[in-house]
C-alpha cells in the first residue's frame, strides 16, 4: 500500500496509508470498528478503487484491478459472514474453485469425455485441500450443516485450492469457539510455514490472534497509527489510546 486513500463523501475511510506485507507471513490489521480495515482490504481485492495511492503485488501494480482479475493473479479473500454454496458438499465447494476448469466451458460442457478425466483430478486435488483444513472426515455434509468455524475453515479451503499464494480473511473466528479459533490459527501457520502463503488478516480477537502473527498493523479512524511486531504494536502508546482511550 503506498500513500492509499479512500473516500466516502466527506468522510475519509482510507487517509494516506502505506505499509508493506511481508512474503510468507501472517500479518494482522488492528484497530477499532469504523477505523478502515474491511475498507482497505476490498480496496487490496478490487471491491473499491482507492482515490489516491497504490497497491503493489509483487512487483506489480493492481491499483483498481478488478476483483475476477486480482482473484486471478493469486490474490484471494474470505468475507466475515461465509460466503459459500449452502446446498452443495463441502468438497464440492472446493472444486467450484479450480480455475480453467474444461467442463465449464460452453463447447464441452456437453461432453462429458472431453472434462471426466479433468474433473476427477479436480476432485483428488479438493479432497488433498481438506485434508490440509481438516474437513476431510465431512467432505460429504452440505455446507450449511457446518458450524461457524468450519464454514471459515472451508473459505480457507476454497481460497487454497484456487492457487492463491496471498489470502486476505476478513475476522476468520469472529463468532467461534475458543478450541476451534485456535485451531484455525494453527492451520494458517501451517500454511503458511510449509505451504509458503501470505495472509493478511482483519481481527478482533487479539487474546487469541496476537499469539500466532509475525506482525501488526495498527489502524485508528483511517489512519495508520503503529506496525511492527506484536509485542511492539500493542505497548504503544498510540495503539493504546485508540483502543481505549487513554
Amino acid at each position: 500500500m503506498k500513500n492509499v486513500s479512500k473516500l466516502f463523501g466527506s468522510l475519509r475511510a482510507l487517509d494516506d496509508i502505506s505499509f508493506d506485507v511481508a512474503e510468507k507471513s501472517l500479518t494482522i490489521l488492528i484497530g477499532p470498528n469504523g477505523s478502515g480495515k474491511t475498507t482497505l482490504i476490498n480496496v487490496v481485492s478490487g471491491f473499491y478503487k482507492p482515490d489516491n495511492g497504490r497497491v503493489i503485488y509483487n512487483g506489480r501494480d493492481i491499483t483498481g484491478l478488478e476483483p475476477h482479475k486480482v482473484y486471478r493473479i493469486g490474490i484471494a479473500r474470505t468475507f466475515q459472514i461465509p460466503t459459500l454454496f449452502w446446498k452443495m458438499t463441502v468438497l464440492e465447494n472446493v472444486m467450484v474453485a479450480k480455475k480453467d476448469n474444461p467442463g465449464e466451458a460452453f463447447t464441452k460442457s456437453p461432453f462429458r469425455s472431453m472434462w471426466k478425466e479433468a474433473e476427477e483430478r479436480t476432485a483428488e486435488q479438493a479432497s488433498a485441500v481438506l485434508k490440509i483444513v481438516g474437513l476431510s472426515k465431512i467432505w460429504v455434509q452440505s455446507a450449511i450443516s457446518l458450524s461457524g468455524g468450519q464454514m471459515k475453515l472451508l473459505e480457507i479451503g476454497r481460497a487454497l485450492m484456487s492457487g492463491a499464494t496471498t489470502i486476505l480473511l476478513d475476522e476468520p473466528i469472529s463468532g467461534v469457539n475458543p478450541t476451534l479459533a485456535h485451531e484455525v490459527f494453527s492451520k494458517l501457520m501451517t500454511l503458511r510455514s510449509e505451504y509458503g502463503i501470505t495472509f493478511l488478516i482483519v481481527e478482533h480477537r487479539l487474546d487469541i490472534a496476537l499469539g500466532y502473527v509475525d506482525d501488526v498493523v495498527a489502524m485508528a479512524y483511517g489512519k495508520l497509527v503503529a506496525m511492527g511486531k506484536p509485542s511492539v504494536v500493542m505497548s504503544d502508546p498510540r495503539v493504546i489510546e485508540a483502543y481505549l482511550g487513554g
